[in-house]
């Protein structure tokens, strides 16, 4: 028989429901569901990872870490930067990407180091 992973009786703690409800309508799920969208990609977070290991890449470094043109690595630099997650700075005819601050090099790092502990576990 398989196990149920459903209630099988509806019991709902008003309490703890209304409280997590109040946190919900302060609006910041929407612009963190947008952080992990933007990271969902994998050529983004490789991007990313790579700015967390440099602190600062120059777009053609970045297309040759993630394998792919500069118009590509272009592309999603550009996004990251619209979101929030990176910053860019042009010196002469290069231009050179980093994160926007630690709380983002610590969450990459941190789901890093989750994936590695979970395919150690097997």
């Amino acid at each position: 028989m398989e196990e149920q992973d459903v209630c099988e009786v509806t019991c709902v703690e008003t309490e703890k429901v209304a409280f997590v409800q109040a946190l919900l309508k302060k609006g910041h799920v929407h612009e963190v569901s947008r952080l992990f969208k933007a990271l969902s990609d994998e050529t983004r977070m490789k991007i990313a990872y790579a700015l967390t290991v440099e602190a600062e890449l120059c777009v053609c470094d970045v297309a040759h870490i993630v394998g792919a043109t500069t118009a590509t690595a272009s592309h999603h630099l550009r996004l990251l930067k619209n979101i929030g997650l990176a910053h860019y700075r042009k010196e002469g005819k290069l231009v050179y990407y980093s994160l926007g601050d630690d709380h983002v090099k610590q969450l990459i790092r941190l789901a890093c180091a989750h994936q590695e502990e979970m395919m150690a576990r097997g």
